[in-house]
């Protein structure tokens, strides 16, 4: 039955766009433009053209046998063209994910409850670079996900000096550091083998991170957050 029920449904299919492009046509209007819509969009698009038709009148009032039947045949290259489309959204979308923030641990740069759209791709492309907020596996625990500022990577020591952060001896510019969130620990230095990363989060005093479960390996990376777009009123581009 569940057949059935698509085929009939792809016939229904065919047989509107057919229609929509030779209507389309006779009123001397982008007959694929309208095929297409229809085809992607199902009834919604039918009716836009039920409406538009209204008001456009029929030019070509008989159309050449094999003008119509090529028409007719629209659903071929509809059907063409919207799967490239699909193809592409889908490729896109899999290589962007969003995101929502729990916690304080990246304030004030990202707050808590803020929404994130995380590039997939940019880690497919070149390594993570230092400065980069990123999405990454726990190590602990694979299934949870934290967001982190990258602060030294492979071959870099990395060492505080009462909540001062130097990289190979030179003293980290953190002005994304509010001064209510520094901290005033000491530690290191620690010299970092290849393939691995020293993150932390911007709220220094209020945040779990490499200090305290260690470094995070390349195959954990999952992204750099590429913006916030929520609250609206916030939105940003990182």
């Amino acid at each position: 039955m569940a057949a059935i029920g698509l085929s009939i449904g792809f016939v229904l299919w065919c047989a509107a766009i057919g229609w929509v492009a030779t209507d389309a046509a006779r009123r001397h209007r982008s007959w694929f433009g309208w095929a297409l819509l229809v085809g992607t969009t199902n009834i919604f698009g039918l009716a836009l053209w039920l409406i538009a038709r209204r008001r456009i009148p029929v030019v070509d009032v008989r159309l050449t046998p094999l003008k119509r039947v090529l028409l007719w045949l629209a659903p071929v290259p509809v059907l063409i063209v919207s799967s490239v489309l699909a193809l592409q959204v889908g490729t896109l979308l899999s290589l962007m994910q969003v995101a929502r923030v729990e916690g304080v641990a990246m304030a004030p740069t990202i707050n808590n409850q803020d929404r994130l759209i995380v590039n997939k791709l940019a880690y497919l492309v070149h390594p993570p670079q230092r400065g980069d907020i990123v999405m990454h596996r726990y190590p602990r625990d694979p299934a949870k996900t934290f967001v982190k500022r990258v602060i030294a990577m492979g071959g870099d020591t990395v060492r505080s000096v009462e909540g001062r952060v130097f990289v190979n001896d030179a003293p980290l510019n953190e002005g994304y550091v509010a001064s209510e969130y520094r901290s005033h620990d000491s530690w290191g230095p620690w010299t970092l083998p290849e393939g691995q990363y020293f993150v932390m989060g911007d709220h220094r005093n209020n945040s779990s991170d490499s200090r305290t479960w260690g470094l995070v390996s390349a195959d954990l990376m999952l992204g750099r957050i590429a913006a916030r777009w929520w609250p609206i009123g916030d939105v940003k581009a990182f």
